[in-house]
Order: C-alpha cells, then structure tokens, then sequence
C-alpha cells in the first residue's frame, strides 16, 4: 500500500528517539515514503537511547548526512509533501526561528517554510523559557506547527510505546493520514 506520500523526518538533538523510531515504523506501515537526516547531537542521544540509529536508517527509505547541503532535500524543487523534526531540539530551533541554516536540517525546515509546504516541529524539551517559546512563536507565525511531545493519558497507554505512538498519531493528522495509532477521545 502507498498513500504517494513523501516527507522529510529529521533527528534532532534532544531526548525522544523513539518518537522517530514510531513515526518511521508508522510511515513505513501506511506506505509513506521517508527522506532520514539525523544530526551528530542526535546520534548521540540515540546511542543512549536506543542503542543507536541503525535502526533509524533502516526504517527510512532515504538517508542524509546532515552536513550534506547538495542533498536533493535542500532545494525548494525537490518534491517533497511535508517535514517533521522529532524530536525537535531548541538548539535546532532557534536556529530555524532566526535564519540560521548550518546543516540539512535547518536548511530543508527553511525551504519548507518558504515554499509554504507543512513543517511540524516536535519539541521534546521541559522546562520551557522565554526565549525558547520566542522561537516556536516565531515559528508558528511563519507556518510551522508546534507539536510538543505532550503526551495525552486518556487512551490509557500500557507501554511507552503507546504514550510515543499518541504523539506519532497526532503527527500523522497533521498530515492527514489516517491512523489508528491512539484511542481517539470518545471513542469508547
């Protein structure tokens, strides 16, 4: 099955690995296809987390070294539906939110906002300052959806693969994909 979809799953550097992993995992189960960039923050975190990011590449149909600025990703002209940051770090961030664009990641986040295509940022980072709720400020008056890996319970999740697969779910409405990720509210 595929849904024609291609969009850009970029790993940043702040804890929640997993929400990467599920958002693949889903992405690769409803057909979606996936450009991978993953920072060497998020390498990092990962091997913490998770034990490292084979298993990121390996769900992905396409890989990016973040450094990698010639990438088809990083043109306005390549097709591409949608970007999602997850997890989303305030490093990453606040260089998207004030035109710094070092790597693959803030560079493919800054087409998306220029082109007008949906960018979903997932931040994953508590407590939150000024100056961090400036930036996803700016970022939402210029398009992207703050996402923040707020967890709902409602569901009842079991493992922490539900309470991730609650954030993926909600990730994949954004982009108007029908999944049955999470118990929806009111749905028995």
């Amino acid at each position: 099955m595929s849904l024609g979809l291609r969009i850009i799953v970029a790993v940043t550097g702040a804890s929640g690995t997993i929400y990467a992993v599920r958002l693949l995992k889903a992405c690769r189960d409803l057909g979606v296809e996936t450009h991978l960039i993953v920072t060497e923050a998020a390498e990092k975190v990962a091997g913490h987390e998770i034990g490292g990011t084979s298993v990121l590449h390996e769900l992905a149909d396409c890989s990016y070294d973040p450094d990698a600025l010639e990438a088809p990703i990083a043109s306005g002209s390549f097709r591409v539906d949608a970007m999602v940051i997850i997890p989303a770090s305030m490093k990453t961030i606040g260089a998207l939110a004030n035109g710094y664009v070092p790597n693959l990641v803030t560079r493919a986040a800054d087409v998306h906002l220029k082109e007008r295509r949906p960018l979903i940022l997932v931040p994953r980072e508590t407590p939150l300052h000024a100056i961090h709720l400036e930036n996803m400020a700016k970022l939402s008056k210029a398009g992207a959806v703050i996402l923040p890996a707020m967890p709902a319970f409602y569901h009842k999740p079991e493992t922490v693969e539900d309470v991730a697969d609650f954030i993926v779910g909600k990730v994949l409405d954004q982009l108007n994909v029908a999944n049955e990720l999470f118990r929806r509210w009111g749905s028995g």
